[in-house]
């Protein structure tokens, strides 16, 4: 239960859902938390109170130590002051989740600007922003780890998220960039897409029964039980882990396929568009990949 002994952990959007759980999670694995939590909605256009206070004074409830921030993600200057409130209150910073998410669901012949940049700027700007704080802190110390959220929405696919798939997947991107680029620091960066019922999950629309079974089934599985492995992914017992995607499901783990080729097609003359419409397409087109969603890789009800 103290794997993360020593530990000052960094939870943004730590207090609602899954984050709350994160938070709790931490400190109860001996970790000193800096839960962030700007209050806002699930659209993020509105603020909804000081969840994180009230998170940190559960925390401390419990005989843990932890501070509150009320930052937002998608302001670097914000993402700064994050990673100084951990150094200027514990010492030091050696664990960040980047959790913090918005959704604003629309089809994408329908979809806003504003609603595409928006979840752009929480999602993949934020993660970017507050890795890249914590970043030169790592880099000092030769230490450090990033567990980022990720989704099934990018890594695979669904309707009326174009925006949230995009940032999704590109959060995996990063993760592996930063994996790459500081590993010579030891310090490690993975992702985990989570299974489970949250507020924002909550705003999904039910648009035929097929989502609304769905929906029900994810109602069974609580955001508590994603919590353990970021434990583990921050903790030294992971230090050979980095780069990584894995999905947490009820009490499933499943580590997640990379981009990778997997089939190839040979012309020695070179190809023409007629060519490859007469012999490389029709070859190829066994291994193409149907329009999946999670739904339809995962048919079976979470165990």
């Amino acid at each position: 239960m103290n794997m993360l002994a020593g530990k000052v952990v960094l939870v943004t959007g730590g207090g609602r859902g899954i984050g709350r759980d994160y938070s709790l999670a931490m400190a109860q694995a001996g970790a000193k938390v800096v839960v962030n939590d700007l209050g806002a909605s699930t659209d993020g256009q509105d603020i909804e109170g000081r969840p994180a206070q009230e998170v940190v004074k559960e925390i401390t409830a419990l005989g843990g130590e932890a501070v509150a921030n009320f930052g937002s993600v998608s302001n670097y200057d914000d993402a700064k002051a994050m990673v100084s409130d951990a150094i200027n209150n514990f010492g030091q910073l050696d664990c960040v989740i980047n959790n913090a998410g918005i959704l604003r669901d629309r089809m994408f012949h329908k979809m806003s600007l504003d609603e595409w940049q928006a979840v752009i700027d929480v999602h993949l700007n934020g993660t970017f922003y507050v890795s890249r704080a914590a970043a030169d802190h790592f880099r000092e110390r030769e230490t450090g780890s990033f567990v980022h959220m990720t989704s099934t929405s990018g890594l695979i696919g669904n309707f009326g998220q174009a925006n949230y798939a995009a940032a999704k997947l590109g959060i995996v991107a990063l993760s592996k960039s930063i994996a790459l680029d500081m590993g010579r620091y030891n310090v490690r960066s993975n992702c985990i897409a989570p299974f489970a019922w949250t507020r924002m999950i909550g705003t999904i629309p039910i648009t035929d029964e097929a989502q609304k079974e769905r929906v029900e089934r994810l109602k069974e599985m609580t955001p508590d039980k994603i919590a353990p492995m970021a434990i583990y992914l921050l903790s030294d017992q992971a230090h050979e882990v980095s780069g990584q995607i894995f999905a947490v499901r009820n009490n499933e783990i499943f580590l997640m396929s990379q981009n990778r080729p997997i089939r190839s097609i040979h012309r020695g003359e070179g190809w023409t568009p007629e060519t490859i419409a007469e012999h490389a397409a029709p070859a190829l087109k066994s291994d193409f990949y149907d329009l999946a969603r999670s739904q339809d890789i995962w048919p079976w009800d979470p165990v």
